[in-house]
């Protein structure tokens, strides 16, 4: 099975990445900050290594880095403690569902949320935001990449809006980390990603950094191995957000996914990844039946199609039964979907990793061709 759904989760993981995993079982069996044994302080410096690899890779102070579960735990803990359960957000229309479905959660409690518009033109996308911007605001977020279209978005002018207003900016960085280049000091206060898509690291695992401007209350109370004595939570990071035990095989391996990552370098992977969804587009737009849905702008290396006469989760089977692993559907990301026309039967998504290569490409040009053919004899 060939996979094109990396947008999802990456796979195959790096040589690195499954070592550093399969070596977290056997070496590192402690309690990391809980013990003084041998056993635990060896654990706890080989995920403090990673948290200060994940931490020099975005450009964060390695105390503001904090290892969550996966991009949407990261992004609760970032909206909600934030906003509390009062005051304004605004959020893009592109957003998935882990920005949405908390930032609506809120509104039942006494939030109150909008949506700006992402436009093809970055000066209008900014005015689209500035116009939502109330006196009770206390945050925007904003994907930095959609999941569904890989549109990019225009984060740095967003954020500098955010700094003339004294507004948090988080960004969600789920599909653009580990692909292109990105800092917190390209004006987010507060960036949340996944670790097991683009930073190559294991299902589970997830970061949130912070710039420190903010204060971030936890979402959830408990063992932190600091403080001990006092039924408060910890007011320090990353203590304050990390309540229980984190995963120590995940994050281990994870850091050597980041160091994966960088070593390459995002703009080697971005160039090669681009150009393999070019090689997509060439191959089948020429097709009468196949739409793709990219307009101006920049774009993640993401492609959203359909074969008319099918629907996206009709097409995504066919080509798994030929061997190839796309998503159909609404990929958790209603608002894109009705942003592009495209709700409620979503697309088929093609998202290529830094393994992918141009013979798999190649081959899976050939499947849609020859599906869209019997799909347009449907007709």
């Amino acid at each position: 099975m060939i996979n094109f759904d990396n947008s999802a989760t990456s796979w195959p993981k790096p040589l690195r990445v499954r070592k550093a995993a399969a070596e977290a079982m056997v070496r590192y069996g402690g309690n990391p900050g809980r013990s003084g044994h041998r056993l635990s302080i060896e654990t706890a410096e080989a995920v403090y290594r990673a948290r200060q690899t994940a931490a020099g890779f975005f450009g964060a102070e390695t105390e503001n880095t904090v290892f969550t579960l996966n991009c949407t735990h990261a992004l609760n803990l970032a909206i909600k403690g934030i906003a509390g359960s009062s005051g304004h957000i605004i959020i893009s229309n592109l957003e998935h569902n882990s920005v949405a479905r908390p930032v609506h959660a809120l509104s039942k409690s006494g939030g109150e949320y909008d949506i700006a518009e992402i436009d093809h033109d970055d000066n209008v996308t900014l005015g689209n935001f500035e116009r939502l911007i109330r006196p009770d605001t206390k945050a925007v977020v904003c994907t930095l990449g959609s999941n569904v279209t890989g549109r990019i978005t225009p984060c740095k002018i967003i954020g500098e809006l955010c700094r003339r207003n004294g507004i948090c900016f988080i960004a969600d960085g789920a599909q653009a980390c580990g692909v292109i280049d990105i800092k917190l000091s390209q004006g987010i206060n507060i960036l949340c990603t996944a670790g097991h898509k683009s930073l190559y690291g294991p299902p589970g695992t997830g970061l949130l950094l912070s710039d420190g401007s903010f204060p971030i209350a936890p979402l959830m109370e408990g063992g932190t191995g600091s403080t001990s004595l006092e039924l408060d939570q910890p007011d320090f990071m990353p203590d304050c957000l990390e309540s229980g035990t984190v995963n120590t095989c995940g994050v281990i391996a994870l850091g050597e996914g980041i160091r994966f990552v960088s070593d390459m370098g995002t703009d080697r992977i971005f160039t090669h990844e681009t150009a393999l969804c070019k090689r997509f587009i060439d191959g089948v737009k020429g097709l009468d039946n196949v739409v793709i849905y990219r307009d101006k702008g920049r774009y993640l290396p993401i492609v959203s199609f359909n074969i008319k006469n099918l629907t996206s989760n009709e097409t995504a089977s066919m080509l798994s039964d030929a061997g190839y692993a796309l998503r159909g559907g609404l990929h958790c990301s209603g608002l894109a979907h009705k942003a592009i026309g495209t709700a409620p039967e979503g697309t088929v998504r093609f998202s290529p990793s830094v393994f992918s290569t141009t013979a798999e490409v190649d081959g899976l040009i050939k499947a849609v061709k020859k599906i869209s053919a019997a799909a347009h004899k449907r007709s």
